[in-house]
């Protein structure tokens, strides 16, 4: 390499985590004393900073699902990195970034993105588009400070690079406007990319075509025309995630409808005549949980006294690998039951039978039993101990809480109706009443233990099986859908449009189909007697699935077909190898394994494709939180930024 030319890296993806990157390389590289010259190539068609999902000219009906006052893209200032070896070169967290926009304390933020800041308070939730302008200013802060800095030349390449491919020590990259970049170095943080649709979504995209019907696959919300939803049409929707009340919000508010307080203190909804008629389901037959309003990401008063990183170490310590089930969940469980119950006890004594802080004390005494720690013979004791002074209606079920209609039958779509929005309002309660709610605490332990859980089981930290069985197969959909919901405030609307007709459900474990005597969508519960909804319309609510093998992405299918990178292989429950959802990496700094099985050094893989070695890899930086733990993906382009400098000086 022609060192005077500089040691070139390319960053292919510039949202949030390439963004972060480029941060880690611009921070490491000031204390370096050789003074390496860098090339670094920044390659998106999107904007740089919010990349492709969090562009700043989408709806502001888009929100975020996580408050103002928890993502950052760049290490704090003046906590040197906190922990990072080198401190921040740029930019803030999001709310601090929130508070000097709002303030008047920045230059260039449009009058609404000031106004929206204003309005917010840290535990506010912003709108994805406020998000992606702090994540252009971050990245505006960071392109100027790499031009101040003389051993530093940044680019912008404006296009999707569709193949990547060794070339002697280092790399070229393709792009799809026909260019060609040269690399030493490449990162891969990619973000969330096209997949192919699995067997049944295929089959309705299928059928559809055949039909003339109208079918939207998967997709990023800010990307969907839904202008090509009539007004006045019903709607069949698949998937009661984050991704519906994005579709909720779009097709109702952002047609002209409008919310209001009623008298009764609920919401009501006056349609503006524009909407269609949404007809929603999912496996579980109800929407993600709404976050508690709090004014903290996990209660303030909540803390884990049984799962905790101690006990968890002891495990390592001893040399075993712990499985989930076997391991984690036991001490987690204890910690769930034990702040339900104790909330319980707090806000309505009346309903424990005796004086509560008995009940309480032999409560906390069962659950401090260790010879009972990895069996299910604790929870029977716990079980009976509860229902000596609990009365049916206020014990938890922590496991049943995936499946709130487990079971039930239900004579007709009214009553299936009416249910869904007693349901509905009780979760609104709850999350208005957030510390002094039991339910809403319990879910913020189980949050809370997410946390830790994701920091212990990195690179390995659990059994193969744990992680494909355990861990991704209940446990995942169990806290997503109540740790990972939506603002309290759409769960009030989505009961105010229940109220209005403008929402219906098709009921639990939803099957999708076209009736081919109609030429027509069907949906129909076996939950629910004759529920039977038609439409020529149907969305699926739901992102990509990230699944590197399903990808259809040009450069990670190119990469897969050229050996470059592999799909990561784990033992599943039958005890063969079962392809995960990620590439095969290295220990940190995440090194791409080829088809051969040899590592590529100097290419990098960061973000979404970690899936199989890290667990939660969507969530943002935690703002004020170790690297080791809430912060991990700042350590992760830390150890990249790092790595790429010690080669370059080599």
């Amino acid at each position: 390499m022609d060192r005077r030319k500089g040691y070139r890296v390319a960053i292919v993806g510039a949202g949030p985590r390439g963004t972060s990157v480029l941060e880690r390389l611009l921070a490491n590289q000031r204390l370096r004393a050789d003074g390496t010259g860098l090339q670094v190539h920044l390659v998106d068609p999107y904007p740089p900073g919010p990349g492709h999902v969090w562009r700043p000219d989408q709806s502001r009906l888009f929100l975020m699902n996580t408050p103002a006052l928890f993502p950052t893209v760049v290490p704090a200032a003046g906590d040197s990195g906190g922990g990072l070896e080198a401190g921040p070169v740029a930019g803030m967290s999001f709310d601090a970034w929130r508070e000097a926009a709002a303030a008047g304390r920045l230059q260039d933020i449009p009058p609404a993105d000031r106004e929206e800041a204003a309005a917010l308070g840290p535990a506010g939730f912003p709108s994805r588009a406020l998000y992606g302008r702090y994540l252009a200013w971050t990245f505006a802060r960071l392109a100027a400070a790499a031009a101040e800095a003389r051993s530093v030349r940044l680019s912008v390449h404006a296009a999707d690079a569709v193949r990547l491919s060794a070339a002697g020590d280092g790399y070229e990259l393709t792009l799809a406007d026909g260019g060609r970049l040269a690399a030493d170095a490449v990162v891969l943080a990619l973000g969330h990319v096209p997949a192919a649709l699995n067997a049944e979504q295929q089959d309705l995209q299928d059928q559809a075509a055949r039909h003339g019907l109208h079918y939207l696959p998967p997709n990023v919300p800010g990307d969907v025309d839904w202008n090509r939803i009539p007004a006045g049409r019903t709607l069949l929707v698949r998937g009661l995630g984050l991704n519906f009340f994005d579709l909720m919000v779009q097709l109702t508010e952002g047609r002209g409808g409008r919310f209001r307080a009623a008298a009764d203190g609920r919401l009501a909804y006056e349609p503006s005549g524009k909407e269609p008629l949404i007809v929603a389901g999912s496996r579980r037959g109800t929407p993600y949980r709404a976050k508690a309003a709090l004014d903290s990401y996990i209660p303030a008063s909540l803390s884990l006294e049984h799962f905790t990183r101690s006990a968890a170490g002891a495990l390592y310590e001893d040399g075993i690998v712990p499985g989930f089930d076997h391991d984690f969940w036991p001490l987690l469980h204890r910690d769930v039951l034990r702040i339900y119950y104790g909330t319980l006890a707090r806000v309505e004594p009346g309903v424990v039978k005796g004086h509560p802080l008995v009940f309480l004390e032999g409560l906390d005494q069962l659950l401090a039993l260790q010879s009972v720690r990895g069996s299910r013979a604790l929870l029977d004791r716990v079980r009976a101990y509860v229902a000596d002074f609990v009365p049916a209606e206020h014990r938890l079920d922590v496991e049943a809480l995936a499946r709130p209609f487990g079971g039930r039958n239900f004579a007709s779509a009214a009553e299936y109706h009416a249910a869904m929005l007693a349901y509905l309002d009780a979760d609104a309660a709850g999350s208005a009443r957030g510390e002094d709610d039991p339910l809403k605490m319990a879910i913020g332990a189980l949050n809370a233990g997410r946390s830790l859980i994701k920091e212990l089981v990195a690179d390995g930290g659990l059994t193969e099986e744990a992680w494909q069985s355990e861990l991704r197969g209940w446990f995942e959909p169990l806290v997503e859908g109540l740790a990972s919901g939506p603002p309290p405030l759409r769960i009030s609307q989505l009961a105010a449009l229940v109220r209005a007709g403008t929402v219906e459900f098709v009921g639990p474990d939803p099957h999708y189909s076209v009736d081919p005597e109609t030429g027509r969508f069907r949906a129909v519960s076996p939950w629910v007697a004759d529920s039977v909804h038609e439409a020529a319309h149907l969305v699926e609510a739901m992102m990509p699935a990230n699944r590197v093998g399903r990808s259809l992405s040009p450069l990670l299918r190119r990469l897969l077909e050229d050996g470059l990178g592999r799909p990561r292989l784990m033992l599943g429950v039958e005890g063969g190898p079962e392809e995960t959802s990620g590439l095969d990496v290295t220990k940190p700094p995440y090194r791409l394994v080829g088809a051969n099985g040899r590592v590529n050094e100097g290419l990098y893989v960061l973000g979404l494709q970690l899936s199989s070695v890290q667990w939660g890899t969507s969530i943002a930086a935690e703002a004020g939180a170790s690297v080791h733990g809430g912060a991990r993906t700042l350590k992760d382009a830390d150890d990249i930024a790092r790595d790429i400098l010690d080669r370059a000086t080599r």
